[in-house]
């Protein structure tokens, strides 16, 4: 099953604070994403981008543009836990 995503809340350096449906809370360091996959990088280049995260209709995936997303289950796994 898809972890499904209650809320993003975006942190500073590049951290998300998610919360999934089943009450689960992680802190996601979007920094290890941005040296491995060139387009994240735009996250750290274009000013404001990051604080711009949205989260898709079916609530498994944050994204902040066509080239930029990040699947729940993803989160889920790696993030660290609060």
């Amino acid at each position: 099953m898809i972890p499904r995503i209650q809320s993003i809340l975006p942190l500073p350096d590049f951290c998300l604070r998610v919360v999934f449906d089943d009450g689960k809370t992680v802190l996601y360091d979007v920094k290890e994403d941005m040296e491995q996959i060139a387009s994240y990088r735009d996250l750290r280049l274009i000013h404001g981008l990051f604080d711009q995260v949205q989260l898709d209709e079916s609530r498994t995936c944050v994204f902040w543009n066509d080239m930029i997303d990040l699947p729940s289950d993803t989160i889920y796994e790696y993030g660290r836990p609060q």
